[in-house]
């Protein structure tokens, strides 16, 4: 049966404990803007004692979160910008992604938006990675309280009542009071130790996730990425089905062809294969250069491989460079047992090789492997996390829960540091807010600009925020 159905009545049960829970201690909640907070003191004990006892690592530490604040607030806004620019220039890739721009991370969101590149994301994934992101942001902002001499008045967790009662949220309450007397460096460690917290919590996770995938999972097959495939004028193509063409215009050749199927076609009196989502993804260099990117009619398409390969006769398939070597020990013509893990489960193919193209002598079998490059700071975080894997290669779990787990904390990893980058944006309902607003009284010495920066910032990102959600919407219609 489907985790989700698993998954489903334990939201239903942590709804009503958390009803039953919060109705019993009604006495104990109180309404802040859109927030409803149950008040307490755990932990509060914690905090103090963490935050008087080691003051010569917190003083190290504090100027590290400040800088990290810094740095994350720069990068966040750099990434702001960039996705103005994506939503306005890129409707394709807007399309593509689909989400709207302003969406919390909610249970089964890439289940919800066919987000098939993206890992499930359970309720039971959603409340413990709340825990996860929330606890240690919030002790690090209490327990910087705590070294700079600030009262821990209140700990607990709020709710917003249009999702009660499961949309939930951590704070540390300390006094306000106390805290605007404090020094702006003071201020700004406490504001910044969040973040930073955030950042080690997904450092360490990292190291989770690849000790865990280490012992957990084993190389087991081969993931190809395409067909090889030809660039062709499109002035060559002369045939599409069986049919003669002699409109060679891209809207020609899409009604061409049959739905999404593969569609044998003559060019340049060779034997291609090319389907609708082939074409469509090749669009820009048709349009661009007058060329067309054609399937090579190889065995691999025409016997419709799919899947990871696992075995080639009996022989184990656990890199690409195995299945390079196997593949250069046969000849054209030979036949060869292939061995696949689908959707469907194994399946196995006996398909017959055929000569290269490309290399007289060369049996081919007509398999392509993408090299995906990467730019920018953030490509180069994701880059990181892939090391935990070899490119193309399909890893078996080694135990029942493997991949539960595995995915669970890719989510902790991933949206522990997004929730860093997010807090240091320079807009009042974030820790950014208030930490840029210090920066500028810092440098100008004046409450009145600092205020007016503040504002005129959080406005102006306000603004952009309903510029791209204006772009999103236009670029479905």
């Amino acid at each position: 049966m489907d985790f989700v159905f698993y998954d489903i009545i334990f939201l239903v049960f942590f709804a009503i404990f958390i009803s039953i829970f919060l109705y019993t201690r009604k006495k104990n909640i109180k309404k802040e803007g859109l927030l409803l907070l149950y008040k307490t003191s755990w932990g509060i004990k914690l905090i103090n004692r963490i935050g008087k006892k080691y003051k010569k690592t917190l003083k190290i530490l504090s100027y590290v979160s400040i800088i990290l604040g810094y740095f994350l607030m720069i990068t966040m806004i750099y990434f702001f910008i960039k996705i103005v620019w994506i939503y306005i220039f890129s409707p394709e890739v807007v399309r593509a992604i689909k989400v709207p721009p302003i969406m919390p991370l909610i249970p089964y969101l890439p289940r919800v938006f066919k987000l098939t590149f993206l890992p499930p994301f359970y309720f039971t994934y959603w409340i413990i990675i709340i825990a996860v992101i929330a606890i240690p942001h919030e002790l690090a902002h209490g327990i910087y309280a705590a070294y700079n001499k600030i009262k821990i008045k209140n700990t607990g967790f709020g709710f917003f009542p249009f999702f009660f009662p499961v949309f939930l949220a951590a704070f540390v309450e300390p006094d306000e009071k106390q805290m605007q007397k404090k020094s702006k460096f003071a201020q700004m460690s406490i504001l910044s130790a969040g973040t930073f917290a955030n950042v080690l919590t997904a450092i360490f996770f990292f190291f989770v996730l690849w000790g865990f995938f280490s012992l957990s999972f084993a190389p087991s097959g081969v993931v190809f990425d395409t067909y090889t495939y030809s660039v062709i004028n499109t002035s060559l193509i002369s045939m599409i089905n069986n049919v003669s063409i002699n409109n060679n215009s891209y809207e020609n050749i899409l009604d061409s062809l049959e739905g999404n199927e593969m569609n044998d076609v003559i060019a340049n009196n060779k034997s291609f294969i090319l389907s609708k989502s082939f074409l469509e993804n090749s669009k820009e260099i048709f349009e661009k250069q007058g060329k067309v990117l054609l399937f090579d009619a190889a065995p691999a398409i025409k016997n419709e491989l799919a899947g990871a390969i696992t075995e080639i006769n009996g022989i184990k398939i656990k890199s690409q460079e195995k299945l390079a070597e196997i593949l250069s020990t046969k000849k054209p013509g030979e036949t060869i047992e292939i061995k696949t893990l689908t959707n469907k489960g194994y399946e196995k193919k006996n398909i017959t090789l055929e000569e290269s193209p490309y290399e007289k002598g060369k049996a081919l079998l007509g398999v392509g492997f993408i090299e995906k490059k990467s730019k920018g700071f953030l490509s180069k975080i994701f880059n990181i996390v892939a090391l935990i894997k070899k490119p193309h290669v399909y890893y078996k779990p080694l135990y029942k829960y493997s991949e539960f787990i595995y995915n669970l904390l890719w989510w902790i990893v991933l949206i522990s540091f997004s929730v860093a980058l997010v807090n240091m944006l320079p807009i009042g309902i974030f820790d950014g807010g208030r930490f840029f607003y210090l920066t500028i009284a810092a440098i100008t010495k004046s409450e009145k600009i600092a205020k007016k920066s503040f504002i005129g910032l959080t406005f102006l990102f306000l603004l952009l925020l309903a510029l791209i959600m204006f772009f999103w919407v236009f670029s479905f219609l």
